[in-house]
C-alpha cells in the first residue's frame, strides 16, 4: 500500500536523499557540480545532503578533480563497504549464495544442497548458506536477496506457485527471516536479473526494455517507464508459457505447445536426441552444427525460429528500446540467431523495430546470485515509501 505524503518535508529529503545515493552508485566519482547538473538539485540542497551521508559513512571524498579555473572540486564516492547484501539463486537442489558489497561487486561466494524440497529444509540450505557467508560481512550485513523460479509475490513475500517445489502460497521470506533475523526480499529470478541489469548492465539508463532468459527454462522480465514490471502479484513475464505449438509437446506445466516445452534445454535434448539417433548433450550437439551437422543444425534453427516468434510479439506488445538475451543457452545463440533474426522481422509489426537494440549476455550461477542481491540493494538505495513496512533502506541510516 502507498501512502500519498505529497508536501511533507521529511519524505521531500528522503526522495533527494535517494537521487544523490543513486548518482553516487557505480565506480564513477562525482563533484557536487556533478550531482547539481544530474540531479536537477539547488547546489546548497546536494552540499547539506552530502553532509549528512558523509557524516552517517555512507559517502566519503575520494579526491580531487581538475581545477576550471576556480577551487579544483571534491570527487565524491558511495562507501562501497559500508554495508553488505547477500544474493541467493535457488535451484531445485542448491542454494547458491553471494555476497556483495554496496556496489554489487562480489565479496564471497557459498552453496548448499538442498535435501528435500519443503520448505523447511530449503530454509536450512538457504541459513547454511548465510551462514557460510556471514563473517566476510563483519557484522555490517543489511539483509537476503532471493530469486527463484516461479509466480512470486514480492509485496507478500511469498511464493505462489514455484517451478521446482509443489509449493502454493508459501510465505518463505517470513520464514527465512525469522530464521537468520534479517530483512529478506524474495522475487523471480529474472527479475533479479533485470534488477542487475538496470543498475549495473545494459539496461542502465534505458527506459523500456526486456531480458529473455534460456536455458532449462525460457523466462522474461521488463523495465516499463523505468520501473521493473511484476504485474498483478508478481505473475507477469511468464514467455516460457506462451503458446507456439497448437496441440504441441506437453509442458510441466500441464499445457501443451508452450514455448519452454519446445525450447527449454531438456526439449532441446529431446528434439537433438530424434534427429540424431542418440543422446547428445547441448554443447556437443553445437559443436557438431558448427563442424557441418545439418540434423544438429535443423534444431537449433526451430528453436530459434519459436523464440523469434514469441519474442517478436512481445515487441509488439511492449515496443521496447533493447532486449537483452541471457543465461544458459545462449552459448549456441550464433546457432540460434540466423533463425530467430528472420521469425522477429516477420513478426514485428512494421517500424516497432525502429530503434531496438539486442544484446546477448551468459549467465553463470553467481551472475543469478548477483541479481538476488540487487533486487535488495535497488530497494536499500529508495526511500521507504510503504505504509507501515520494516523494509530495509539506506535512506536516514547510518553505515554499521
Amino acid at each position: 500500500m502507498r501512502i500519498d505524503r505529497a508536501g511533507n518535508k521529511g519524505l521531500i529529503r528522503e526522495i533527494n536523499e535517494a537521487l544523490v545515493l543513486a548518482e553516487l552508485r557505480g565506480e564513477s566519482l562525482h563533484s557536487r557540480a556533478d550531482i547539481v547538473r544530474s540531479t536537477g538539485l539547488s547546489g546548497p540542497t546536494v552540499t547539506a545532503i552530502t553532509s549528512r551521508l558523509i557524516d552517517r559513512g555512507l559517502v566519503e571524498e575520494r579526491a580531487t578533480g581538475a581545477s576550471a579555473g576556480g577551487r579544483p572540486p571534491v570527487l565524491l564516492g558511495l562507501r562501497q563497504r559500508a554495508g553488505y547484501v547477500v544474493g541467493i539463486k535457488l535451484t531445485e537442489n542448491r542454494a547458491i549464495g553471494v555476497l556483495t558489497d554496496l556496489d554489487a561487486n562480489v565479496v564471497a561466494r557459498a552453496d548448499a544442497a538442498l535435501a528435500f524440497p519443503t520448505p523447511g529444509a530449503v530454509v536450512a540450505g538457504i541459513v547454511s548458506a548465510v551462514e557460510a557467508l556471514a563473517p566476510a560481512g563483519h557484522g555490517r550485513i543489511l539483509g537476503v536477496g532471493l530469486g527463484m523460479g516461479g509466480v512470486i509475490d514480492r509485496d507478500e513475500g511469498s511464493v505462489r506457485h514455484a517451478t521446482y517445489f509443489d509449493w502454493r502460497n508459501e510465505p518463505l521470506a517470513k520464514r527465512l527471516s525469522e530464521a537468520i533475523g534479517l530483512p529478506v526480499l524474495i522475487d523471480n529470478d529474472v527479475n533479479a536479473l533485470v534488477a542487475s541489469e538496470q543498475s549495473w548492465g545494459a539496461g542502465r539508463g534505458v527506459k523500456n526494455f526486456a531480458v529473455v532468459t534460456i536455458g532449462r527454462g525460457v523466462g522474461m522480465g521488463m523495465v516499463l517507464d523505468g520501473r521493473l514490471f511484476r504485474g498483478s502479484r508478481g505473475g507477469a513475464g511468464e514467455l516460457g508459457h506462451m503458446k507456439v505449438v497448437p496441440e504441441g509437446p506437453e509442458c510441466e506445466c500441464g499445457g501443451r505447445g508452450c514455448l519452454e516445452a519446445v525450447i527449454g534445454e531438456p526439449a532441446l535434448l529431446g528434439s537433438l536426441a530424434g534427429e540424431l539417433g542418440r543422446r547428445v548433450t547441448v554443447d556437443e550437439a553445437g559443436t557438431m552444427a558448427r563442424d557441418g551437422d545439418e540434423r544438429a543444425a535443423r534444431v537449433f534453427a526451430k528453436a530459434g525460429q519459436h523464440l523469434g516468434q514469441a519474442v517478436g510479439n512481445v515487441v509488439n506488445i511492449l515496443n521496447p528500446d533493447r532486449l537483452l538475451l541471457a543465461g544458459e543457452g545462449t552459448h549456441n545463440l550464433d546457432l540460434i540467431m540466423p533463425a530467430f533474426r528472420r521469425a522477429l522481422n516477420e513478426t514485428v509489426f512494421d517500424g516497432l523495430q525502429d530503434g531496438l537494440s539486442i544484446h546477448a549476455e551468459a549467465w553463470d550461477d553467481e551472475a543469478w546470485a548477483r541479481g538476488a542481491a540487487s533486487l535488495l540493494l535497488n530497494e536499500l538505495f529508495e526511500p521507504n515509501l510503504r505504509l507501515n513496512s520494516d523494509e530495509p533502506t539506506l535512506i536516514g541510516r547510518s553505515a554499521g
